[in-house]
């Protein structure tokens, strides 16, 4: 696994070992971040479910200013821990070791991108249902979901709405944005 793009483009990554992980493939990380365009400069994200990193990662070789990799699994977390310090990013990445829940109870916000790629038994739903309760996506912000193509999200959690989805083989990705708050 590599990353595709920017500063970091072609360096490689660690992954996790065994089936616990299930790390996006190159062709689906790379339709997402040409969607995304140049919008990464200087934004703050949080990747959960973070597996070995290679989304928050890729965004920070894109511009973002700060990354947040949350990830439960004791070995996944040390390995986002190492990719990013291999990238030299890891003064602009955190990595948080816990439950996505437990986690999104304790971070503080706004993030202006968060990836959500559980997996797909667990499906997004959750996640973003806590990242609209809790405000942590500002105004504008988008989140990307990764789940089955089988799986059915809903066309809004709170005030993030789908705006798009898109499907490769047997994995979907929704995007939903935060409706921006009335003047």
């Amino acid at each position: 696994m590599r990353i595709i793009g920017g500063e970091a483009k072609g360096r490689r990554l660690k992954a996790p070992q065994g089936a616990g992980t299930r790390p996006t493939a190159d062709r689906v990380r790379e339709t997402i971040f040409n969607i995304l365009g140049q919008r990464l400069a200087g934004e703050r994200v949080l990747d959960l479910y973070a597996g070995s990193g290679a989304l928050g990662l890729e965004a920070l070789s894109r511009g973002a200013a700060a990354a947040v990799l949350v990830e439960r699994d004791r070995e996944a977390a040390k390995i986002c821990t190492e990719n990013a310090a291999t990238l030299g990013y890891g003064g602009r990445a955190e990595v948080v070791r816990a439950e996505v829940p437990a986690a999104l109870g304790r971070i503080a916000g706004p993030f202006d991108l968060v990836f959500v790629d559980p997996p797909y038994a667990l499906g997004p739903g959750e996640a973003l249902q806590l990242l609209a309760a809790r405000g942590l996506v500002a105004p504008g912000g988008l989140v990307v979901a990764e789940h089955g193509k089988r799986e059915e999200t809903a066309s809004a959690y709170g005030d993030l709405v789908r705006k798009d989805l898109r499907r490769f083989g047997d994995t979907a990705v929704s995007f939903f944005e935060r409706i921006q708050e009335p003047a």
